[in-house]
């Protein structure tokens, strides 16, 4: 019986080892709710996401209209980064602290990244008192 839950633990221990999330695991090509497709990569220790299509929609030439920044809203927005400076959080197995632009509206948000799927990842985005948690597929 000993032997038994013996086994039963490790197998326990070893399937928790290999289904834990590891930094880099979010680094790839994901389609947003809003149709955006992004692709996130790491630089000096941080996670991005810049803008690389824009899924089913014909927007081929969109510029950034609601940008804050007057200057700005000429600019292109495939290829714009909008995500900026996840970082990973071992012990929570999240990726926490960044920002994310909201081109539809021109806003800001808190972004955190809190759960991988073998197709989809979850992500909270919150602004003052508020949050809202979406998934995003991967491509």
């Amino acid at each position: 019986m000993n032997k038994l839950k013996l086994y039963v633990l490790a197998l326990l221990i070893i399937t928790s080892m290999t289904m834990a999330q590891e930094a880099d695991d979010i680094i790839g090509k994901y389609r947003l709710p809003n149709q955006l497709d992004i692709e996130m990569y790491k630089l000096n220790e941080k996670y991005f996401g810049k803008i690389i299509g824009f899924g089913d929609l014909d927007h081929e030439h969109q510029i950034d209209i609601n940008n804050p920044d007057k200057a700005l809203r000429s600019e292109p927005l495939l290829g714009k980064v909008i995500i900026k400076n996840l970082k990973y959080d071992p012990t929570e197995s999240e990726w926490v602290n960044g920002k994310m632009y909201g081109p539809e509206k021109g806003l800001i948000f808190n972004l955190k990244i809190t759960e991988l799927r073998e197709n989809e990842i979850e992500v909270v985005g919150s602004k003052y008192f508020f949050w809202k948690t979406l998934t995003w597929d991967k491509l």
